[in-house]
């Protein structure tokens, strides 16, 4: 979860001016969750970390906001177009709602990950902004695997595939951040540490799974089970490579989720 994202205050707002009631601390909270994840231009808000900081439990439903987007263009494209144009017409108007900010971090992981020996060196390489070999060839990889799992879905359930590959995907950053250790002293996902209190991760997982129950009839379970499953994986691997996670990681962690609702969508009868 990478790439810088800047909160603009109005005039006369301060940063430490905060909200006065539970209400208003969760809308900022959501709010910051939308500016923070895409590119809607939202009117300006006073920040705070500690908004930023209870911003990860509404990531779920920005990931409603952003697949239903996809859902909508795949539906409506269908209507003149191939499904397979349709597919990539909505992949491509999810990466414009969030800037590729997820395919970043994945792109910047690989990187790090793949071209590092140290884990300074890893840590150095994936804050560099620039492309290199294997992090163009995961986020090559991964859009060519989303394009190929989604033209092989029936036409139908796309627009609830591409919902719940948002939904989930968000949703994998919450228990990264509540269980791993952030390996930098600053950068974008730090104000995210300490946030993902067990309320709060409750409630974002409840979402989840309601989304998934309602969208998904044939396999749930085995949904929940493969990103559960993918994500502890993934933290494992993570600590092992640089000691615990990063932005960059959580954006990779993303991804992977993402694929791994596809994968399973496609594998299942029906």
């Amino acid at each position: 979860m990478v790439g810088a994202r800047f909160y603009a205050t109005t005039p006369g707002m301060t940063m430490n001016s905060g909200p006065t009631s539970l209400w208003q601390r969760e809308w900022q909270a959501c709010h910051c969750a939308v500016t923070f994840l895409t590119r809607i231009p939202l009117p300006a808000s006073p920040w705070q970390d500690a908004a930023l900081t209870r911003s990860s439990a509404y990531f779920p439903l920005v990931g409603l906001l952003v697949g239903s987007l996809g859902a909508l263009i795949y539906a409506g494209a269908t209507q003149y177009w191939h499904s397979d144009i349709a597919a990539l017409l909505a992949m491509a108007a999810m990466l414009l709602l969030t800037g590729g900010f997820h395919e970043d971090g994945l792109a910047d992981t690989a990187d790090g990950l793949g071209g590092g020996w140290s884990v300074d060196d890893k840590l150095r390489i994936m804050k560099d902004s620039r492309l290199g070999t294997y992090g163009a060839l995961a986020l090559v990889m991964a859009l060519l695997l989303k394009f190929a799992l989604l033209s092989a879905l029936p036409p139908a359930s796309v627009p609830a595939a591409l919902i719940l590959g948002q939904v989930l995907g968000r949703w994998a950053a919450l228990p990264l951040i509540a269980t791993t250790a952030y390996v930098r002293s600053e950068g974008t996902g730090k104000p995210l540490v300490g946030g993902v209190t067990g309320p709060r991760l409750l409630a974002a997982t409840g979402f989840s799974l309601l989304v998934l129950v309602v969208l998904e009839g044939t396999a749930p379970g085995a949904i929940a089970l493969a990103v559960v499953a993918l994500i502890a994986l993934w933290r494992w691997h993570c600590q092992r490579q640089i000691g615990g996670i990063t932005g960059d990681t959580l954006g990779a962690g993303n991804q992977l989720a993402e694929l791994a609702v596809y994968l399973v969508l496609a594998a299942t009868p029906g």
